[in-house]
């Protein structure tokens, strides 16, 4: 395959990078840098400067490639704000980005005749779920504009898919974390809000201390309860779900996360077998659903993906990227 991966300077975009050239693929990867950094990119992937907002940046791409005899096989889209509490203040922002910026994205696929799109959607499309485990078919009602803007960008593909033709992967993430053996990419970012990476920096003194936000939620321990993936096995299903819609000429839309609830404060214990972690409880954040857990049945059976990694396996493998970036910088 030759894959466009827009957004691929970025966390998730960048370790779906490296598998799919692991896997034998040719990349091009077109990316702001907004965000993401350019030395995540993997040596081997063609860069592109470009914006989605901006389709004529996504039809130079296209076009080029076609005229260069490598006509893109599948596009892959990471290009999107995700930060719950940030969607919140700014849910226009959001809007602009996610929603606008997929638009152009599409009309540019389409404009050029790419057929196979790979979008990565949140579990957040689920708001607060029902039932223990969220499948796909279960009801979608966002409680946040993050969340309602990927359902948003999901119900646009399944309505531009129908109209031109396209065939798409829409994979729902549950909470990524962890970094790629090689440590050459992780989650490498001034601002962190997830909780691994938080973890890791309080353990090794980056932090004075780790916020556990909220202790009253209707949980057993009272924090929240998420599905934790190795992002690396997250990255594996990208490269899986485009070769499955583009070898079937198909439609899937998955689930993708361990299968297993982790709370808070089950993960900062874990985190506490390895290393000390200072923390703190502090008052909830707005936006945050109590229990996301996801069944991963459909994912493993269309795709036949398998999530390799677990708990201790993400907090120490972030706990070794994140050394090795603070060791760098110390130089």
């Amino acid at each position: 395959m030759n894959v466009l991966v827009v957004g691929g300077a970025g966390y998730i975009g960048s370790h779906t990078t490296y598998e799919l050239i692991r896997a034998g693929h040719e990349v091009v990867v077109l990316d702001n840098l907004s965000t993401g950094s350019h030395k995540s990119i993997h040596p081997q992937a063609h860069f592109e400067w470009g914006d989605i907002r901006r389709k004529g940046d996504i039809t130079r791409v296209l076009k080029a490639q076609a005229q260069a005899g490598k006509p893109i096989d599948v596009a892959m889209h990471f290009a999107a704000k995700l930060i719950v509490p940030e969607s919140v203040t700014q849910p226009l922002a959001y809007y602009e980005n996610n929603v606008e910026g997929l638009r152009c994205m599409l009309e540019a696929l389409i404009e050029c005749g790419v057929q196979n799109i790979v979008f990565s959607s949140t579990a957040a499309v689920y708001g607060e779920p029902k039932a223990p485990e969220c499948r796909e078919g279960d009801p979608t009602e966002p409680i946040n504009p993050y969340g309602e803007t990927k359902l948003a960008c999901e119900k646009m593909i399944k309505w531009a898919a129908a109209a031109h033709g396209l065939n798409y992967c829409i994979l729902r993430y549950f909470n990524v974390a962890g970094a790629d053996a090689s440590l050459q990419i992780g989650l490498d970012k001034d601002q962190l809000t997830h909780l691994v990476p938080l973890i890791m920096q309080a353990a090794l003194g980056l932090r004075d201390k780790l916020s556990i936000f909220g202790a009253d939620y209707p949980t057993p321990d009272g924090t929240c309860i998420r599905d934790y993936i190795h992002v690396t096995d997250l990255a594996q299903a990208h490269v899986l779900g485009a070769a499955y819609i583009l070898n079937n000429n198909t439609n899937v839309l998955a689930n993708l996360g361990s299968g297993t609830g982790f709370s808070v404060k089950q993960v900062v214990d874990a985190a506490l077998e390895l290393f000390d972690v200072p923390f703190e409880y502090a008052p909830r954040r707005p936006g945050d659903p109590a229990k996301l857990i996801a069944n991963i049945d459909h994912a493993k059976t269309v795709l036949g993906w398998e999530p390799q990694h677990g708990l201790q396996s993400i907090l120490k493998s972030d706990y070794d990227f994140r050394q090795k970036l603070n060791k760098s910088s110390e130089v």
